[in-house]
C-alpha cells in the first residue's frame, strides 16, 4: 500500500542528491572538470551518508532492503542521501511507487549553484548544459518524473539556445534564479522572446529556494554572541532570521513580472515558485493591485496593464506552502486556485507526513478545493 493513496497527488518539489560527478559526467570537454565541482558542505550532517555510496552510486543491498521494508512509511523514513532513490534512479522508481504520487516535479539539490552563480558566462551556461543532460538522464525512464532545467537568464540569447535544448531533453520545467537577469530586469523587451518561447511551449518557469542567497548578511547575525549554525551542521543553510527575508527576492521578482507586463503579453505563460512557502502570497496580491491602481497614473507599463495583478496572478501562476503553514487560511485570504501540495522528497524540509499536516490544515474545505490543492492546480500550471 502506497503513502499517498485515495486521490489524484502530484507532488511539485523533490530532489535528486546529486553525486560529485553529477556535472562533470555530462559536461562538454571543454570545460575544466574542476570548475563544475559541487559544494555539498550546506549539507552538513549529509557528509557521512555521501561518502557510504559515492563509488558504487547505490545503497547496498541490506541498506536497500531496510528501505524497501518502510513501504507506505518510507517517507518517515532516512533523509538525504540515506532515503530510497535520492541519486539512484531505479531506485527513485520504487519510491515512488510506494509514495504514491502520480506526477512528481523533481529539482537538482546542489549542482544548479555551479551555473546560477558562475564567474563567466562559458561556464554560467555550460554548467547548466552538463545539469540539464544529467537531469534528463535521471528523469528519462519513469514518466512519473518531470525534471526541471536550469536556465540563468545572464544572456537572453544563450538562455534561448539552452532552451531549445531543453526541449529536446524532454524536460517539463525550467528553474530560473529569482533575481536580476545580468543587468536586467527579467521584463526587459530582451527577454521577451524567451518568455513567449516557454508559452508557446507550455513549459512553465520554477522559481526555487536555492535560486538566490539562502542567508542575510553577515551584519544581521552579528549579536556579539557566537553565530548559530544551521539546523544541518553546515553552516551555510536557512537560519531563523534568514526566514524573516527569504521570500523578499522571489516576492520581487514575480511582481517585477507582472508590474513589467510580462504576464499580460504572455497568457500562457505559466509558473511555480517553489519552497520558498507561502503565506506571503495573500499580501503580495492586495499590495500589487494597490501598487497599479496607484502608480498606473506615472507609470506607463502600470497604466497598460488590462487586468488586475492579482486576477493574472491567480490565473498563471502557482505556490507551495511550507508543511507548517496554514494552507487553509492562506485560501481563505485569496483562492483555491494558487497553491500546491509538495513534499519536498527525500529532504527533510518537507517533514515525515507532509499529507497529515495538510490534511489538518485543509480541515472543512470541500472536494473542489482539495482536488485542486493535490493535483488540478498542478496540472493548470502544466498546461
Amino acid at each position: 500500500m502506497a503513502y499517498a493513496r485515495g486521490r489524484l497527488f502530484h507532488d511539485a518539489d523533490s530532489h535528486i542528491m546529486e553525486l560529485p560527478n553529477f556535472l562533470s559526467a555530462f559536461a562538454d570537454e571543454k570545460i575544466d572538470p574542476d570548475r563544475l565541482k559541487i559544494s555539498t558542505s550546506s549539507g552538513g550532517k549529509l557528509q557521512d551518508a555521501i561518502a557510504a555510496v559515492v563509488e558504487t552510486g547505490q545503497h547496498s543491498r541490506e541498506k536497500l532492503a531496510e528501505l524497501l521494508a518502510l513501504g507506505d512509511q518510507l517517507i518517515a523514513g532516512p533523509k538525504g542521501y540515506e532515503a530510497l532513490g535520492a541519486f539512484n534512479k531505479d531506485e527513485r522508481t520504487q519510491a515512488l511507487d510506494m509514495l504514491g504520487f502520480h506526477k512528481q516535479l523533481v529539482f537538482a539539490t546542489f549542482s544548479p549553484g555551479v551555473a546560477f552563480h558562475a564567474a563567466d558566462s562559458d561556464l554560467m551556461y555550460g554548467a547548466a548544459r552538463a545539469h540539464n543532460c544529467a537531469m534528463a538522464d535521471f528523469c528519462g525512464d519513469d514518466t512519473r518524473l518531470i525534471g526541471v532545467a536550469a536556465i540563468p537568464l545572464d544572456d537572453p540569447e544563450r538562455a534561448i539556445q539552452e532552451f531549445e535544448e531543453v526541449q529536446k531533453l524532454g524536460l517539463g520545467a525550467v528553474w530560473i534564479p529569482h533575481r536580476p537577469c545580468g543587468d536586467r530586469s527579467p521584463g526587459h523587451n530582451d527577454l521577451d522572446p524567451f518568455w513567449a518561447r516557454l508559452a508557446e511551449a507550455e513549459i512553465p518557469f520554477m522559481l526555487h529556494v536555492g535560486g538566490a542567497p539562502l542567508q542575510n548578511s553577515p551584519e544581521w547575525m552579528n549579536t556579539g554572541r557566537p553565530v548559530p549554525t544551521d539546523w544541518l551542521g553546515g553552516g551555510e543553510n536557512v537560519r531563523g532570521k534568514d526566514m524573516i527575508s527569504l521570500h523578499h527576492q522571489p516576492e520581487l521578482f514575480i511582481g517585477t513580472l507582472v508590474l513589467d507586463g510580462v504576464l499580460q503579453r504572455h497568457p500562457n505563460l505559466r509558473g511555480g515558485v517553489i519552497e520558498l512557502g507561502a503565506a506571503w502570497v495573500p499580501a503580495m496580491l492586495r499590495r500589487l493591485d494597490q501598487i497599479a491602481e496607484i502608480w498606473r497614473r506615472s507609470e506607463p507599463d502600470l497604466a497598460a496593464l488590462a487586468t488586475r495583478p492579482s486576477e493574472q496572478i491567480t490565473a498563471q501562476l502557482r505556490f507551495t506552502p511550507y508543511p507548517f503553514e496554514d494552507v487553509g487560511e492562506m485560501i481563505r485570504q485569496s483562492n483555491d486556485q494558487l497553491y500546491l501540495f509538495s513534499s519536498d522528497y527525500p529532504h527533510i524540509e518537507g517533514g515525515r507526513n507532509p499529507l497529515g499536516r495538510f490534511e489538518t490544515s485543509l480541515d472543512g474545505f470541500g472536494p473542489q478545493t482539495l482536488d485542486r490543492f493535490y493535483a488540478d492546480n498542478f496540472s493548470d500550471m502544466f498546461g
